[in-house]
């Protein structure tokens, strides 16, 4: 699949899908990118990001160098095996080595606030209209068939 088809479909999924029991997510399990991840401090609360919301430590957004603003992607921590869904709402991360920024929920979801970078693997998420995704109430959505 080529890399344009590929971020095509990743800007399909709904912008309005996050955490809160909508119709939306189905694994394909393309893995996109596997490195380390880190996580915005709390100095960040507020700032505008690269799509002109405000950044909200609470939310489950991440910011990615190159995929489309108002996608969503699966990241899971290689260390923990805890995954989370999170909208790409921000350009970043700066660090050379860091592939994507995660808030301050994603993270606490995958274990990774007791440090400051994890190895993770990032997954498309495709939209589905017959599959449920709600939160368990920890910032971890599962889905139903």
């Amino acid at each position: 699949m080529g890399i344009c088809a590929l971020f095509a479909a990743c800007g399909q999924i709904p912008s309005d899908h996050a955490a809160c029991g909508v119709d939306a997510c189905r694994m394909r399990h393309e893995i996109l990118q596997s490195g380390e991840a880190s996580w915005y401090s709390a100095t960040f609360q507020g700032h505008l990001t690269a799509n002109g919301e405000r950044y909200d430590g609470g939310a489950l957004t991440a910011a990615h160098r190159t995929l489309p603003l108002g996608s969503h992607v699966r990241v899971s921590s290689l260390a923990t095996g805890k995954s989370v869904v999170v909208r790409i709402n921000d350009r970043g991360p700066y660090i050379k080595k860091r592939i994507i920024d995660l808030s301050y929920a994603a993270a606490k979801t995958l274990g990774l606030t007791d440090a400051r970078s994890m190895q993770v693997r990032i997954e498309r998420v495709e939209s589905t209209a017959n599959t449920q995704t709600e939160s368990n109430g920890g910032g971890i959505l599962t889905t139903g068939n």
